[in-house]
Parts: C-alpha cells; sequence; structure tokens
C-alpha cells in the first residue's frame, strides 16, 4: 500500500504497482563476467544482447545456450539470478579488461570500465554502408508505438522501452522493456542475435528515453543504420554515430525530430526550409 498527497487534497491510500529489480550475474562458460541490475525476464536475450555489445558473438551459432546455476540471497538459494552462457564455434575473445565480474548499473551500460579505449569498440558489421531510407512521418511514429506496447510501463511508469522496426515497412518487429535502458536495448538485440536477423540491416532502433553513447555503440555492434530517442542526444554519442555512419535522431516525439547525423536517410519529399542546411556542421563532420 501507499499514500499519495495531494497540495489542497487529503492523503489517500492505495495499492500499487512497483517494477522489479534484480541482480543478474552473466558467466561465460562458467567464469564470472558480469553483474547487473535488470528487471527479470528475456534473461537469455539480456546476455547475449550483452555479449554482442561487447564484440563476444556476432551470429547465432556463436552462442552454444544458456543455463541458469543456483545462486544464494539472505532469503535462500535462487536459480534464476545466476546465468551461464556457452560460446559455440566462431565466438570472439574476451575483450582486455572484462575478464572480471564488474557490476553494471541500471543505467550505464559501461560502468566498470577500466579506461576510455575499453569503452568504444570495432564492430564486425558497418553500418554507414546501409543504403536504407525512411519516411519521416513513419520514423515519428515509431515513438508512440513503441509507448503503445510497454504494457509494463503502462501498469508501473518504471520501465524503459526498445524496439526493433523495419524501416521499408514500418513493421515492429521486437519490443523489450527493463529499469536499465542499456539492458532493454541488449535484450532487443538478443532477440536479433537468437532469431539469426544480426546485423539488423534496414531497421530502426527506437528507445523510450535518451541517446547515451553506450546505447549508440549497441546499434553500432549490431549493424543498426538508424538510432530514434525520444530524449536529447550526448555530444559523445552524436560524435560515435558520426564516425559510424549511424542515422541519430533525437526529440523524436509528435510532428518533428532533430538528425545529428545521417539526415540523407529521412525522406521528408521536401527541401530543407531558406536558412537551413542538411548539411552535418562542420565540427560533427569530421
Amino acid at each position: 500500500m501507499v499514500t499519495r498527497f495531494q497540495a489542497g487534497g487529503r492523503a489517500s491510500r492505495r495499492r500499487d504497482s512497483l517494477v522489479g529489480e534484480e541482480p543478474l550475474e552473466i558467466r561465460l562458460d562458467g567464469s564470472p563476467l558480469s553483474v547487473t541490475m535488470r528487471t527479470p525476464g528475456n534473461d537469455y536475450e539480456l546476455a547475449a544482447g550483452f555479449l554482442v555489445s561487447e564484440g563476444v558473438l556476432t551470429g547465432k551459432s556463436q552462442f552454444g545456450g544458456a543455463e541458469y546455476c543456483r545462486g544464494s540471497e539472505a532469503e535462500g538459494p535462487n536459480p534464476f539470478n545466476v546465468l551461464n552462457v556457452l560460446t559455440g564455434p566462431g565466438a570472439g575473445p574476451v575483450p582486455a579488461g572484462l575478464e572480471r565480474n564488474f557490476y553494471v548499473t541500471s543505467s550505464c551500460g559501461v560502468c566498470g570500465k577500466s579506461s576510455i579505449d575499453a569503452v568504444e569498440r570495432a564492430s564486425a558489421f558497418d553500418p554507414a554502408g546501409d543504403r536504407v531510407g525512411i519516411e519521416l512521418e513513419r520514423l515519428l511514429g515509431m515513438a508512440g508505438r513503441l509507448r503503445e506496447s510497454q504494457s509494463v510501463f503502462e501498469k508501473t511508469g518504471g520501465l524503459h522501452g526498445a524496439a526493433i522496426f523495419d524501416a521499408d515497412s514500418g513493421e515492429l518487429l521486437a519490443t523489450r522493456e527493463d529499469v536499465g535502458r542499456h539492458n532493454a536495448v541488449d535484450k532487443v538485440i538478443g532477440w536479433a542475435l537468437l532469431e539469426d536477423l544480426l546485423p539488423l540491416t534496414g531497421c530502426v532502433l527506437q528507445v523510450s528515453g535518451r541517446a547515451s553513447f553506450e546505447l549508440v555503440q549497441k546499434a553500432k555492434m549490431a549493424g543498426i543504420p538508424i538510432f530514434s530517442a525520444v530524449s536529447a542526444p550526448s555530444s559523445l554519442a552524436v560524435e560515435l554515430a558520426v564516425s559510424s555512419g549511424i542515422t541519430l535522431a533525437g526529440f523524436a516525439r509528435g510532428e518533428s525530430l532533430v538528425a545529428y547525423s545521417r539526415p540523407d536517410r529521412i525522406r521528408t519529399g521536401s527541401e530543407p526550409s531558406k536558412g537551413e542546411s542538411s548539411e552535418l556542421p562542420r565540427e560533427l563532420a569530421r
């Protein structure tokens, strides 16, 4: 039960729903790798997407399966908070500095990295070469469609969402929710890996919040050419999008958005207004 207070009114008691948050330890071939706080559910996808983001997995055949291990908590054994991922043929090595049980918070996908060199990863895919295009109206509608698909958010108001859309048809391919924005993205990327859909050529990644560096990097690692966010990007996210050839759209809501990189992929049927330019700012075009 919670107590609701309202200025000028009386306090009231009512039942409320809260989003779940529990730790998940990810092991790789039996060795501890990472601990993240997540919303339980789609854990196989979460682990698979995390390993795509770290450059360990690039295709379904490299995912040899996963199994829960018995963990322990103060209340007793918990068999669903430790997940061991088995790698298959062709899986990449664990990046230097990642072979330790570092802790990832719900809000940050790069916490625990030992240096800036350990943050940016080289991708096996080339989003810059993707010749995808998308109608502006279709792209603008994706944020609302993601929001409509967030059933748990509707009950709790405390979850981030991520979705993969087909840019050409506008089809919603997958959507996932999580208390961590990076976890939500890992889950949809992990779904794509397990469905043998990597790279996600011709697709759009739509997120419910802001565009941070680590989320743009996850898009890069999955070969996603278009990234759309409801809120603002960070400067480092824009720099990475420019260097990776990813179309990065921010403030995508209502009837407008701001393209920070590769605006040529967005089709409007009209030229930029007088005084505007379709060219990138000089400092971002390098």
